[in-house]
């Protein structure tokens, strides 16, 4: 990553116990998102509807901690099953959002597989603000998977 992308650019990394074909189904599963894309107390995935695709449109809806709503929605650019999932990342709850993109790569390698979590086009530092919560839900994949 050259230095020009990297100040507009979260990645986050995380090795999971479970074969990368379980990891990519509980992302690209709209069944299986709602299940554990949830922090209690912050926030509660209620609802995914997901045309799994490239040029698919995917939209996540669920409620804040304050009990607002929220909608995440995008556009899968990349989906390579069990290897790669990307797809464009716009939402709500920022006025001044601007769509960006969301690149997750899983590697397998005895039973493990390590993701990595690659968002980029967070051009502003309130934008960058609003999405450091991907470690939290890197972990709640791992959970997830490995309960699976």
């Amino acid at each position: 990553m050259n230095p020009a992308t990297a100040a507009d650019t979260i990645v986050q990394e995380i090795t999971i116990q479970a074969a990368a074909g379980r990891v990519f189904d509980a992302l690209a599963n709209s069944d299986e998102r709602v299940k554990w894309w949830s922090v209690p107390g912050r926030f509660q995935t209620k609802h995914v509807d997901s045309d799994l695709r490239p040029g698919g449109r995917w939209v996540m809806t669920g409620t804040r901690e304050d009990g607002d709503p929220f909608t995440i929605k995008g556009t899968y650019l990349k989906v390579e099953r069990p290897t790669l999932l990307e797809f464009t990342w716009l939402p709500d709850w920022q006025p001044d959002a601007t769509e960006t993109t969301v690149r997750v790569e899983l590697t397998e390698t005895g039973g493990a597989t390590h993701v990595r979590l690659t968002h980029s086009g967070l051009a502003t530092e309130r934008s960058r603000a609003s999405h450091r919560g991907w470690p939290q839900i890197l972990e709640l994949l791992k959970e997830f998977s490995e309960r699976a």
